[in-house]
């Protein structure tokens, strides 16, 4: 095996806006559902904004229109081009309607936090407006770090995958029973699993699409790769998609996400500073495909993939500096059936999307991503959501807040919480995420059980190279979660049963999960308890 990728899930960073001023009244801004300022960052800059107009509002209909009424709102703002170009009025550039019906509309320079706010607030003063926010830019939840791959697996038993008994005790039922560490030379106790293999004796994920949302997947040769081609990517501008011209295209491959080129320094308009240095290719989208169900099981090869008999449609949302939620709020919409203009209808409607990705703020029923999400969920999509990986509160993390997702927090072989993991009313359930360090404990020597294993790329930029590596963080509890989900469907489909609704399958992922061996902390909730994949199954077969 090549050399691994070990990451731990940090803080993601985010472009945000800070406090409101002018166009609304102070004590009106609490709690306003018109328009979205709680992502704020005041050291950050905003070029993009969506603005959703009411139906039967003459800017609903005509792109023009809606320019103009924008335009207008800019210069009661007070908002002028650049310096160099004479200090006239601000110049907006309309790009496209999003499938929930907002337009998307680019400002001719960035504007800073201050400038953003009172925009946003001008155009949400408009009566025509239902909804505003500036297109935040959300990231995979992790930050990379790179370690040699540990050796010395224990002997395995089945499945038959090479590295399945030494590497991936989040398959295995919570009960306490020894598992080899290599790293650390002796064997812990696993209290974290979330009996997974026991599942397989009930279903495989057979007959389920589970869509990943992330930054696509690369050709590796341990990965059901069918639904590859079918994929889609959307980042639809050149400095994300890392593409010579803005545009979205066909395929759901990963590209890489690096960030060490001068193109990327915040002071070119990327996203690279003092505060966020430059990185590698994190092949984020690869890992997370694999842990859902897209690595081949018991094909004596590598590792194994949790729903393995599901197909997982890989769809690219995040590329270099991360992803627009305008344009993860399309992939959504695509992603479970929906129509988005200029994107070929999916011929692969998922039953389940899985997002490790987020970042701060609010999310509201109103909001560009809330609205996709409940559209999908219309549609029968089950969506499964990162906490996050700020030890803070769900609340203020979105989508991870959205109405009606599935969010997930992480344990560790100990079945703690993982000392990363966000917390709070908001958390359906906890799964396996890593612990990173021996115990699970904030810091100490990085142990082979304090992570998830799963495929990645060896490559620094583009990829170059399959082989497999750990990482740790709500990003790897999430795909656990969506795998398990498509068991469900798929146990029920074997059952000649109709599928489960989205709100039947979270009563269900709640009341089958395992009580923590070890006990969250009353202040620092995570959810019913810990993924059991095969009660899971068993209770969506006893359903009507």
């Amino acid at each position: 095996m090549n050399r691994s990728h070990v990451k731990l899930l940090a803080a993601s960073l985010m472009l945000a806006l800070g406090l409101p001023t002018a166009a609304i009244a102070a004590d009106d801004i609490a709690g306003n559902t018109r328009f979205d300022l709680s992502s704020v960052q005041d050291n950050a800059t905003y070029d993009r904004f969506v603005v959703v107009y009411r139906d039967g509002s003459t800017e609903r209909g005509s792109s023009a229109a809606a320019v103009q009424a924008m335009s207008a709102a800019a210069g009661k703002a007070r908002l002028t081009d650049a310096v160099q170009f004479g200090g006239r009025a601000l110049g907006l550039n309309y790009k496209r309607k999003l499938a929930s019906g907002g337009d998307l509309v680019t400002t001719s320079r960035r504007l800073n936090a201050a400038e953003a706010r009172q925009f946003v607030q001008q155009i949400a003063a408009d009566p025509a407006v239902e909804f505003v926010q500036p297109d935040y830019l959300r990231q995979a939840l992790d930050k990379p770090s790179k370690v040699v791959l540990p050796q010395g697996a224990a002997t395995f038993t089945t499945p038959n995958d090479q590295y399945f008994a030494g590497y991936q005790w989040d398959y295995l039922a919570a009960g306490g029973a020894a598992f080899a560490d290599a790293s650390l030379g002796t064997n812990v106790a696993n209290w974290g699993g979330a009996n997974i293999k026991q599942a397989w004796t009930l279903a495989d994920g057979t007959g389920v699409v589970i869509a990943s949302l992330d930054t696509g997947v690369t050709n590796h040769p341990d990965l059901d790769l069918t639904l590859a081609n079918a994929g889609y990517d959307f980042t639809s501008t050149a400095l994300v998609s890392g593409r010579s011209a803005d545009g979205r295209a066909a395929g759901g491959w990963d590209l890489g996400d690096w960030t060490t080129g001068s193109k990327y320094l915040a002071t070119n308009g990327g996203c690279v500073d003092s505060s966020h240095p430059a990185e590698d290719s994190s092949w984020h989208g690869t890992h997370v495909f694999g842990t859902a169900g897209g690595e081949k099981t018991n094909n004596t090869t590598g590792m194994v993939g949790t729903a393995f008999g599901a197909k997982v449609l890989p769809v690219r949302v995040l590329g270099h500096c991360g992803g627009y939620d305008s344009d993860i709020a399309d992939a959504i919409t695509w992603a479970s059936g929906g129509h988005v203009n200029g994107v070929p209808d999916n011929a692969n409607p998922a039953k389940v999307i899985s997002m490790s990705l987020g970042g701060s703020g609010t999310c509201t029923s109103s909001s560009v991503t809330g609205q996709a999400i409940s559209g999908a969920i219309s549609r029968g999509a089950t969506v499964v959501v990162a906490a996050g990986n700020s030890n803070a509160n769900v609340s203020g993390f979105s989508p991870a807040s959205c109405p009606g997702v599935v969010a997930v927090a992480a344990t560790g072989i100990t079945s703690r919480r993982a000392y990363y993991s966000n917390y709070g009313k908001g958390i359906t359930l906890a799964a396996p995420g890593g612990g990173v360090y021996a115990n699970d404990g904030s810091s100490g020597s990085q142990a082979t059980t304090g992570f998830i294993w799963s495929t990645i790329d060896s490559g620094t930029t583009t990829p170059s190279g399959s082989t497999y590596g750990g990482m740790a963080g709500t990003s790897q509890a999430t795909p656990h979660v969506a795998g398990a989900v498509a068991l469900m469907q798929s146990y029920r489909l074997a059952l000649g049963k109709s599928l489960l609704s989205s709100t039947q399958i979270t009563s269900l992922l709640k009341s089958s999960a395992s009580a923590p061996h070890v006990a969250a902390s009353g202040s620092k909730p995570i959810g019913a308890g810990i993924l059991n994949a095969y009660a899971a199954v068993q209770a969506a077969g006893a359903q009507p």
